[in-house]
C-alpha cells in the first residue's frame, strides 16, 4: 500500500508551528526565545500521516516569519520548483510563521511553475502549548497536498481546517486560531472532520503556470515600499521613499481610494520622478478603482489586493516591465 500513496515534500521555515515555549501555558513568549523544533520532530508528533503520504522533509530555514522577506521568498520558490519538477513528488507543504504567511503564500502563488498542489500552513499556538493547533494544521496540509482535487488551484493555505486561496487570505486576529480569512470572497473548502478534502470553488485570477513571472534565475527583487496613510499624514514618508531611490511605492489610503492632499501630491511627484505608485486601501475589503484624475496622474490602482500583496505584485511586475499600462493590466489579471 505504501507504494501507492503519494509522495509529499515538506519544506519547513520555522515559525510558531515549530516554536518552543518555556511551559505549556505559554502563548506569547516563545517568539522572543526563538527556539524551534525540526520538521522531523514536528512530523514525529503525527505518526498518522504515514497512512496519507510518503514524506520527505527538510528545514530550509528555521526562523520566525518576521525574518522572512524577498531573499527567502526567492530561495523557497527555487526549492519548490525543483521539487515539483520531480515526477515522484505529488505536492509540497510549506510550514511557516503566521506573521508573513499570507505574503509568502502569494509570492509562491505567482512564481511556482507547476499545477501540483503547494500548501502553506502555520500555527497560532506552538507545539509546546496546551491546545496547540500545530499538529492538526500540519496533518491537514499534507492531506490537502496529497488530494488530487487540490491540483491546479494555485498555492493554497490551510489553518483551522479551512482551505484558502493565497491571493485572498489575510491574517485578521492576533491570537485566535481562526485568524486567517478571505475577507468577503469566501474560503475554498475544508480539510474536514471525516478525513475528506472538500473544495467548493476555485480561484479565477492568473496564478502559477500561467503567470509571466520567472524568478529562478534572480538573486534579488526590485525594492517596493508601502506608506500607510492616516488622518493628517503628509509628504514626509513618501519623500523618504523618493529620496531612497526605491523602485516602487504602494500608498495605502482610505476607503475606495482617497488620500490626504499633501500625501497624494507627494505621490504624484514620485510618479513624475519615475517611481511607479500603486494606490491601495487600508480597508479590509473592496476595490480601489481608476478615476479620470488618477488616470491623469498616471497612478496604478490595486483592485482589491491588500497593500502588502499589492507590493508583491508590483515587485514581480517590475521584473518584467516599467510600463505603467502593463503594470495596471497585471493588477486586473492577478
Amino acid at each position: 500500500m505504501a507504494a501507492q500513496i503519494p509522495r509529499i515534500a515538506v519544506v519547513a521555515t520555522g515559525g510558531s508551528i515549530a516554536g518552543v515555549g518555556p511551559d505549556r501555558m505559554d502563548f506569547i513568549l516563545y517568539p522572543e526565545l526563538g527556539e524551534h523544533i525540526t520538521i522531523q520532530e514536528s512530523l514525529a508528533r503525527i505518526p498518522e500521516v504515514a497512512d496519507i503520504a510518503r514524506i520527505e522533509a527538510e528545514d530550509l530555514v528555521s526562523v520566525g516569519s518576521t525574518a522572512i522577506g524577498p531573499a527567502e521568498w526567492l530561495s523557497l520558490t527555487k526549492r519548490i520548483n525543483q521539487l515539483v519538477d520531480r515526477a515522484d513528488v505529488a505536492g509540497v507543504v510549506v510550514t511557516h510563521g503566521t506573521a508573513t504567511l499570507e505574503e509568502t503564500a502569494y509570492f509562491l502563488h505567482l512564481t511556482i511553475k507547476s499545477s501540483k498542489a503547494v500548501v502553506v500552513t502555520g500555527a497560532m499556538r506552538p507545539p509546546t502549548a496546551i491546545s496547540t493547533d500545530a499538529d492538526l494544521n500540519l496533518l491537514d496540509a499534507i492531506r490537502v497536498a496529497a488530494a488530487p482535487v487540490a491540483a491546479g488551484k494555485g498555492v493554497l493555505t490551510i489553518l483551522n481546517n479551512e482551505i484558502q486561496c493565497a491571493r485572498d487570505v489575510v491574517k485578521t486576529n492576533t491570537f485566535r486560531v481562526e485568524t486567517f480569512k478571505p475577507n468577503e470572497l469566501g474560503f475554498l473548502g475544508y480539510a474536514d472532520s471525516d478525513g475528506e478534502v472538500v473544495l467548493y470553488r476555485a480561484p479565477l485570477r492568473r496564478h502559477t503556470t500561467v503567470t509571466e513571472f520567472s524568478v529562478d534565475d534572480r538573486d534579488s527583487l526590485p525594492r517596493v515600499d508601502i506608506v500607510y496613510c492616516y488622518a493628517g499624514s503628509d509628504e514626509l514618508l513618501i519623500d523618504a521613499v523618493r529620496a531612497n531611490g526605491s523602485q516602487g511605492l504602494v500608498l495605502a489610503g482610505f476607503g475606495g481610494g482617497s488620500f490626504p492632499p499633501r500625501a497624494i501630491e507627494a505621490a504624484a511627484q514620485a510618479v513624475t520622478d519615475g517611481i511607479p505608485v500603486v494606490l491601495a486601501s487600508r480597508s479590509l475589503a473592496g476595490r480601489v478603482v481608476m478615476t479620470p484624475r488618477k488616470e491623469e496622474q498616471n497612478f496604478i490602482v490595486s483592485d482589491n489586493l491588500q497593500p502588502q500583496k499589492a507590493r508583491i505584485l508590483l515587485m514581480l511586475g517590475l521584473t518584467v516591465t516599467q510600463e505603467r499600462q502593463e503594470l495596471q493590466r497585471m493588477f486586473a489579471e492577478y
